[in-house]
């Protein structure tokens, strides 16, 4: 099993936890959180989430969208170099899945628990997030 991106440049520090964030690892995290901070790719990890096989090809992403061929490759380019996306090249296309061990560690190093709405998630979730009761 790979480690994904996003774990491994995760801090371990957690400000629910009373802990401080360094200079580093604070830069860290506000690089993936800034992945996430689009409207646009936001909307990308969605669709690319609800497709059938859980993963999807630029082309099949431009029209849902609304965006073009470029600006679709800029976002997913982001998502992936964050650790949220995995890219497999096949031939001349590129195809982009999840990595939901990313979204986890995400949410679970910022006190987010995590649920799903059936009881045996697909292959490539992602979960719903709700913020841990203290």
């Amino acid at each position: 099993m790979r480690t994904a991106l996003a774990e491994l440049i995760l801090p371990q520090a957690s400000p629910l936890n009373g802990e401080v964030y360094d200079r580093i690892d604070a830069e860290r995290l506000a690089g993936v959180l800034k992945a996430l901070a689009d409207p646009a790719r936001l909307r990308l990890l969605s669709l690319i989430q609800a497709s059938p096989d859980g993963e999807a090809c630029v082309c099949d992403l431009t029209a849902p969208i609304g965006l073009s061929q470029p600006t679709v490759s800029h976002h997913l380019r982001i998502l992936t170099e964050s650790g949220l996306l995995e890219r497999e090249k096949r031939g001349v296309w590129a195809y982009y899945r999840l990595v939901p061990s990313a979204i986890q560690a995400i949410a679970v190093s910022r006190g987010i628990s995590i649920t799903s709405r059936t009881s045996s998630p697909p292959r490539f979730w992602v979960p719903l997030v709700r913020p841990v009761a203290r």
